[in-house]
């Protein structure tokens, strides 16, 4: 079953690209005492996820957090070492945690697991976003498949 708003997330392990090497994270590190702006990924590099979908929050980071955001995370059930060359790619720097779920654990624990086998990339995450106060939801944003519109940065700066 997919998590809701009111939910709290659950314990999960991350990796993240730090300055000397991955680095595991924890669910309590990302969100404990904080608002976060997390939104997933089906994988890096696509042509949505590249085109629109992480290049919207890292040109609305400073909107974000002027709404009251402490954090913005882009999570994607991909390896740390994508993940940061994806970020690279993209000029992240430091507006943007990355997360990678690697095996997909966080991923099917939220229950937002999609099979995305027939384009050759196996389990995957669905595209949303969602705003989580000290881990508990308070808005989520599931996209249909194929589509981008609900989970997009603007369209989580207009419901905050």
């Amino acid at each position: 079953m997919a998590i809701k708003v009111g939910d709290k997330l659950p314990d999960a392990k991350f990796m993240t690209p730090g300055a000397d090497g991955p680095a595991p994270i924890s669910s309590d590190d990302v969100f404990k005492g904080k608002r976060v702006a997390l939104f997933a990924v089906p994988g890096a590099f696509t042509p949505t996820c590249s085109a629109k979908h992480l290049p919207g929050f890292k040109q609305h980071a400073a909107d974000l957090k002027a709404k009251g955001v402490d954090t913005i995370a882009c999570v994607s059930v991909n390896d740390v070492f994508v993940m940061k060359a994806w970020a690279a790619d993209q000029g992240i720097g430091d507006d943007i945690l990355m997360l990678a779920d690697g095996s997909g654990d966080f991923t099917r624990a939220i229950g937002l697991e999609m099979d995305a086998s027939r384009f050759g990339m196996g389990s995957r995450s669905q595209r949303y976003s969602l705003i989580a106060k000290d881990g508990v939801v308070e808005q989520l944003n599931i996209e249909q498949g194929g589509e981008f519109r609900v989970s997009s940065a603007e369209y989580l700066l207009e419901h905050l």
